[in-house]
């Protein structure tokens, strides 16, 4: 498990760059934490890393987000609103079925039966006054 603490936001953003760097096309990122612990930080790294052209933002209100990039598209899902793995699948499955490029989870912890067992499973957590611990777990 590799550990990084930062102390500001572009911090965490630069953890999501280093990480980017050495995942290929297919893989899946499960990202977990508090409101605010800066998951959209740490996915706005991630696509820049992979060359998107367009900042990430935060799907929440649409549950999925798309970012095409070099490397392949990135598909940012946000399971903070969402009730059940069902709602999840008939909603996106057709984007997360032809990704071939990067699927990120946001709130992965809520549906964990969507996580594939290679899933990087990352832990973003608040540690006093704007530093924040993340926790990389291959």
């Amino acid at each position: 498990m590799r550990r990084i603490e930062t102390t500001a936001p572009e911090g965490t953003v630069e953890a999501g760059r280093q990480l980017a760097r050495d995942l290929a096309p297919g893989a899946v990122v499960a990202l977990s934490g508090d409101l605010g612990a800066g998951k959209t930080h740490f996915v706005r790294g991630l696509a820049e890393s992979w060359g998107a052209a367009e900042e990430a933002t935060s799907p929440t209100f649409a549950l999925l987000h798309e970012y095409d990039t070099p490397r392949g598209k990135i598909c940012h899902l946000d399971l903070y609103r969402a009730r059940d793995t069902e709602e999840i699948w008939s909603a996106v499955h057709d984007e997360l079925d032809a990704s071939g490029g990067l699927l990120v989870i946001e709130w992965a912890d809520r549906c964990p039966e969507l996580l594939p067992p290679d899933a990087i499973r990352v832990a973003i957590a608040h540690d006093g006054e704007g530093r924040r611990m993340i926790s990389i777990e291959p």
